[in-house]
C-alpha cells in the first residue's frame, strides 16, 4: 500500500510539472494522462513568468529529492565556485551526489531507493561504507555495494529494468558477477535527464538570492 501511494504521488508531481522526472522512479507518468491533475486535455493553462521559474526549480527539487534549503545551499556553492555558468556547475554537483550516482549506475531504480541503500549502510565508496546520501563524490571515486546488496530486491529490480542509460561521466565494470562504478569525469548541465530551461532557473535565483 505504501509503495502504491508513493508511486501515485510521484506520478502526480510529474503530471503537474508536465515532465518525466527519472529520479522519481518508474516511467509512464504522462502516458495515460498527459495533462496536469484536475485539468482536461482541451484546457490550456496560463503562466506568469514567476510561475514558470518556480516550475523549473521544482523539477530540480523533485528529481534529486532535495529540500528548499538544500538546493539553495548548492546554488550558493555553485555561484561561488563557478567561473562561467553557475547552473552547469550546480547540476554537476547534484549529479555527483552519492544517491544520484547509485541511481545513475543502475544500482537502484530511483533516487529515493538509492538513498535507502545508502542510509542502511549498503553502499561503499572506495571500499568504505558511506551512509550520507548527499555526499558529493570526486573524480576517480569507485562506488559499489556490500555483497548481500547485490542479491537484494532493490538492485535486482534496477538491473532488470534500467531507468536510464549509463551517462558518459560514469564507467561500470563487472567481475565475478559484481558490478562497480567509477566517476571518470565531471558531469554538467548536458547530463540532466529531463527537459529544462536553465534561463528560468537563473532568473529565479537572480531575483530570490
Amino acid at each position: 500500500m505504501k509503495s502504491t501511494k508513493k508511486k501515485k504521488t510521484a506520478f502526480k508531481i510529474q503530471r503537474r510539472l508536465m515532465t518525466e522526472l527519472p529520479g522519481l522512479g518508474k516511467a509512464g507518468a504522462l502516458e495515460r494522462r498527459p495533462y496536469p491533475p484536475g485539468e482536461h486535455g482541451n484546457k490550456r493553462r496560463k503562466f506568469s513568468e514567476y510561475a514558470l521559474q518556480m516550475e523549473e526549480k521544482q523539477k530540480v527539487l523533485f528529481h534529486y529529492g532535495l529540500r528548499e534549503k538544500q538546493l539553495r545551499r548548492f546554488v550558493h556553492v555553485a555561484k561561488r565556485t563557478s567561473q562561467t555558468n553557475w547552473v552547469d556547475t550546480l547540476i554537476g554537483l547534484l549529479e555527483m551526489r552519492l544517491d544520484n550516482l547509485v541511481f545513475r549506475l543502475g544500482f537502484a531504480p530511483s533516487i529515493p531507493a538509492a538513498s535507502q541503500l545508502i542510509s542502511h549502510g549498503k553502499v561503499l565508496v572506495n571500499g568504505k561504507k558511506v551512509d550520507i546520501r548527499s555526499a558529493v563524490m570526486k573524480e576517480g571515486d569507485v562506488i559499489s555495494l556490500k555483497d548481500k546488496a547485490y542479491q537484494g530486491q532493490t538492485y535486482l529490480q534496477a538491473k532488470q529494468s534500467p531507468r536510464l542509460p549509463l551517462p558518459d561521466y560514469l564507467v561500470k565494470e563487472e567481475k565475478n558477477g559484481v558490478e562497480t562504478g567509477r566517476l571518470q569525469s565531471r558531469p554538467g548541465l548536458g547530463h540532466l535527464p529531463f527537459a529544462f530551461d536553465q534561463g528560468l532557473l537563473t532568473s529565479f535565483y537572480s531575483l530570490n538570492g
